[in-house]
C-alpha cells in the first residue's frame, strides 16, 4: 500500500486520516494484532460486513442533519467507493457498503471536505448523538434541543475519556414529552423542561435494547442546561473505569447498573465532579451549525398547483405538519428499508434546492424530513417526491416499518429482515388501508436478537431466528414480540417474546394480530392497552396455529429474497490472522498514549493530558498482567490486580505507595497544570518501570 496523503484545513482531522492509512498498512504487514486493529478501525466508522474482504462505512450525521452539499457529497462518494446505495439508519447515520478497506482513508478525506466525519461512528465510543428530527420547528417543544445535541457531539468527539471504553455509549435528545427520540432505550437521554423560567432537562440513564432490553432510570427530574455536559463527562469517566471489558454481552452501562446498583453508580458519578474538565458548560443557543441561516432558507416559490386528489390529501394529512414558524411546513419522506440511491438523491437535491430549507434530517425510522417548506410549495414538493416514487403516505404510521439490513450485509444476522418488510407493509396497505392514519402502533424488525431494528420496543416486533423441522432440516424463522413501545417522558415498555414462527408466515402473523385487534378491541382502545387486557398467553394461543410445523411446505425452507435452502451461518470477518507479542503491543500502545499525554500538556489541555496519563498507567499495567496470564474485566480490576500481583509481591516498587493511590489520584484532584505535571511525571516513571521489567524477562 502506498503512503496516503491528504490536504485538509483541519490538521487534527488530517492527522487522524493519515494515521488510519498507516495503521491499515501495518495491519496488512501483520504488525498490528487483528483485535487491536478492529477496535481502531471501528472508532473510525469502518465496520466489517458479512461479505469477505469488504467493509461497511458508517457516516456520522449528528442528530441526522445534512445540507444539500453534504448529501450530494455522500451520494458521489457512494458511487465512487460503494454501490451507489445510501442506507439511512435508526441512529440517523448513513451507511455505504462493499467498500475496500484500503480505500477508506481516501473516502474519509473526501467526506471531510464538506465537514462530514466517520470518527466514532462505530466502536466503543460515544456513538452518533440522535435527536427528534422536528427539533427547532415543532410547535409543542419547550425550546430547540438541536444546540444541545450539537454541543454534546462536538464536546465528546476525540475526547480522551471515551475513546476506548468497554462498550459503546448512546445519547439521545427528545424535543417534547412525546419522546420521539426514544430516550428510554439509550445509555443517556435528555428531555427538555422549563423550571422557574429556566431551561434544563429530565435525564434518564442506563437504557438499552439488544438481547436483554432494559429501560433507563431517572437520574435527574431537572438538570440545568449548563450541567448536562459535565454530568455526561462524569458518567463516561465512571463507565470507562468500571465498565466490563472482557464480555461484550455484559459491557453496556445497563449491566454496570445491574452489577453495582443504580444508587452506587450515581454516587460514583458524583465522586468524579472534582476532576472534571468542565464544572459548568454554557451552550451557545443562538448560532452554530445546527441553525438554519438566512441564506439557507427557501428562496423560490413554485407555481405548481395540484388538484385536491385523495392521494395528495392523504399525503398532506399523514406526512406533513405546520411548523411553529408561521407559513412553513415540515415534510416527512418514507424510504423503504432506509435505502435511497445516489441517482435519486442527486435528482431530489437538484429539484428541491431553493424550494425548501437547506437542512435535511435523517429520521430514526430511516426516512427523511424536509424543513421550512412554504405552504405554497407543498404541491411542488409532493410532485417531485411522487415522480421519484417517494410520496407514499403514512410516514410515521404503522405502515412505515423499521428494519435493519439483516442478512443483506450484517455478520450477525440470522434471517432476512429487508425483503419481508415490503411484504408486511403490503399487508397494511392492501388489507388494512385505514391504518395508514395510525401513528400509535409501531412495527419493527431486526435480522437477529441484537435489536438494530429496535424490535424490542415495538408494539409489534420481529427478529430473525431459525427453527428445526421434524426431519431435522433448518428453516428461517421470526421471533414475534408484542406490547412494547413509548409511554412518554422518558418511559418505555419492553415487548414480550410471544412465539416463534416460520419466516414465510410473518405476513400471516400480522393479519391475525390486526384482525383480532380490530374485531375485539374496545372503542378507542390503544393496541398496548388491548394487549395488556388480553395478556401474552392469549396471543400465544392465537398465533399457535401459524407456528404449526406439521404443515410446512418446501417454500418455508427458503428465506425471503433467497433462492436456495436456508442455513444458519454468519459472514466471514477480516481474513488477516497473525501471531504477535501482545504484551509488547500493549507496551507500544502505552508509549503512544504517553506521546498523546505530552502533546496535550504542551497545548495546555491539562484535563486531557491527565486522562491520557491515566490510560498510560492502565495500559502498561494490563500488559504486565497479561505476561502473568492474569485477567481483569474492568480498568478498576486492572488497577487492583496489578497491586496484588506486582506491588504486593515486590516485583514492582512504587516508593511506598499502592498502585491504587498512584493511579486513582485522577478523580481526587482538580485538573490543574500543577497536578497534570506531577501526574504525568509519575506515569512516565511507571511506564519506564514496566518496560524495564518486561525487558528483563525477555532477556532472562
Amino acid at each position: 500500500m502506498q503512503s496516503f496523503r491528504t490536504e485538509l484545513e483541519n490538521p487534527l482531522v488530517e492527522k487522524d486520516i493519515i494515521d488510519l492509512a498507516r495503521k491499515i498498512e501495518l495491519f496488512r504487514e501483520g504488525k498490528i494484532h487483528e483485535e487491536k486493529f478492529r477496535s481502531l478501525r471501528l472508532a473510525r466508522g469502518v465496520y466489517g460486513q458479512r461479505q469477505q474482504g469488504v467493509q461497511m462505512v458508517r457516516i456520522k450525521l449528528p442528530y441526522g442533519k445534512m445540507t444539500f452539499k453534504q448529501w450530494k457529497r455522500i451520494a458521489d462518494i457512494s458511487d465512487e467507493y460503494s454501490t451507489g446505495n445510501l442506507h439511512l439508519t435508526t441512529r440517523q447515520d448513513i451507511q455505504v457498503h462493499f467498500v475496500s478497506l484500503d480505500r477508506t482513508p481516501e473516502l474519509w478525506s473526501k467526506l471531510e471536505q464538506d465537514d462530514i466525519t466517520l470518527r466514532e461512528a462505530c466502536g466503543n465510543t460515544v456513538r452518533n448523538v440522535t435527536a427528534s428530527p422536528s427539533a427547532g420547528i415543532d410547535p409543542n417543544e419547550p425550546f430547540d434541543i438541536a444546540p444541545y445535541a450539537d454541543a454534546t457531539f462536538r464536546y465528546f468527539l476525540r475526547n480522551p475519556i471515551c475513546q476506548e471504553m468497554g462498550r459503546k455509549f448512546k445519547i439521545a435528545f427528545s424535543n417534547t414529552d412525546e419522546d420521539t427520540a426514544l430516550t428510554y432505550m439509550h445509555d443517556m437521554g435528555f428531555i427538555p423542561k422549563i423550571q422557574d423560567g429556566k431551561r434544563g432537562f429530565k435525564v434518564v440513564l442506563g437504557g438499552g435494547l439488544g438481547a436483554q432490553p432494559m429501560m433507563a432510570k431517572i437520574a435527574h427530574e431537572f438538570l440545568a442546561e449548563n450541567e448536562i455536559i459535565p454530568y455526561l463527562e462524569a458518567t463516561l469517566r465512571v463507565f470507562d473505569r468500571h465498565g466490563e471489558r472482557n464480555s461484550r454481552h455484559k459491557a453496556r452501562i445497563k449491566f454496570l447498573i445491574q452489577k453495582i446498583g443504580f444508587e452506587a453508580l450515581v454516587q460514583l458519578i458524583n465522586d468524579e465532579q472534582k476532576a472534571l474538565k468542565s464544572k459548568s458548560f454554557t451552550i451557545d443557543t443562538e448560532t452554530g451549525k445546527w441553525a438554519v441561516a438566512t441564506e439557507e432558507m427557501p428562496s423560490k416559490t413554485s407555481e405548481v398547483s395540484l388538484e385536491q386528489t385523495p392521494a395528495y390529501e392523504l399525503w398532506k394529512a399523514t406526512n406533513t405538519f405546520e411548523q411553529k414558524q408561521e407559513g412553513f411546513y415540515g415534510v416527512y419522506v418514507r424510504i423503504l428499508n432506509g435505502n435511497i440511491h445516489s441517482t435519486t438523491s442527486r435528482s431530489l437535491i437538484e429539484q428541491l434546492e431553493g424550494y425548501i430549507a437547506d437542512d435535511v434530517r435523517v429520521t430514526i425510522n430511516q426516512g427523511l424530513m424536509l424543513k421550512y417548506v412554504p405552504e405554497a410549495n407543498l404541491p411542488y414538493v409532493y410532485s417531485v417526491l411522487e415522480a421519484h416514487g417517494l410520496a407514499a403516505a403514512g410516514a410515521n404510521s404503522m405502515a412505515n416499518i423499521t428494519a435493519c439490513p439483516g442478512t443483506d450485509t450484517c455478520n450477525l444476522a440470522i434471517s432476512d429482515s429487508t425483503n419481508i418488510t415490503s411484504k408486511l407493509e403490503s399487508v397494511i396497505t392492501e388489507d388494512f388501508p385505514e391504518l395508514i392514519h395510525n401513528n400509535e402502533i409501531k412495527i419493527k424488525i431486526s435480522g437477529c436478537m441484537n435489536s438494530c431494528g429496535q424490535h424490542g420496543m415495538a408494539n409489534i416486533g420481529f427478529h430473525g431466528s431459525s427453527l428445526k423441522a421434524a426431519d431435522k432440516r433448518v428453516l428461517p424463522a421470526l421471533q414475534v414480540l408484542l406490547g412494547g413501545g413509548t409511554v412518554g417522558d422518558g418511559v418505555g415498555r419492553v415487548a414480550d417474546k410471544v412465539i416463534k414462527v416460520p419466516s414465510k408466515r410473518g405476513p400471516e402473523v400480522l393479519r391475525v394480530v390486526l384482525n383480532n385487534y380490530e374485531e375485539n378491541a374496545n372503542e378507542g382502545e390503544y393496541f398496548n392497552d388491548y394487549y395488556d387486557r388480553q395478556g401474552e398467553k392469549y396471543f400465544y394461543t392465537l398465533l399457535k396455529p401459524v407456528a404449526d410445523l406439521t404443515t410446512l411446505k418446501d417454500d418455508d425452507f427458503i428465506d425471503w429474497g433467497a433462492s436456495e435452502q436456508f442455513q444458519t451461518e454468519i459472514g466471514v470477518g477480516e481474513c488477516a490472522s497473525v501471531i504477535i507479542d501482545l504484551v509488547a503491543t500493549l507496551l507500544l500502545e502505552s508509549e503512544e498514549k504517553f506521546d498523546w499525554t505530552k502533546a496535550a500538556y504542551e497545548e495546555n489541555r491539562f484535563a486531557d493530558a491527565i486522562y491520557h496519563a491515566y490510560s498510560v498507567f492502565v495500559s502498561a499495567a494490563k500488559a504486565l498482567l497479561l505476561d502473568k496470564s492474569v485477567s481483569a474485566s474492568t480498568q478498576s480490576g486492572v488497577i487492583d490486580k496489578f497491586q496484588e500481583n506486582f506491588v504486593e509481591t515486590g516485583d514492582i516498587a512504587l516508593g511506598g505507595k499502592t498502585f491504587q493511590e498512584l493511579v486513582l489520584q485522577i478523580n481526587k484532584n482538580e485538573p490543574s497544570e500543577e497536578f497534570a505535571k506531577s501526574y504525568i511525571a509519575e506515569a512516565q516513571a511507571f511506564l519506564g518501570l514496566a518496560k524495564a521489567y518486561r525487558e528483563e524477562l525477555v532477556n532472562a
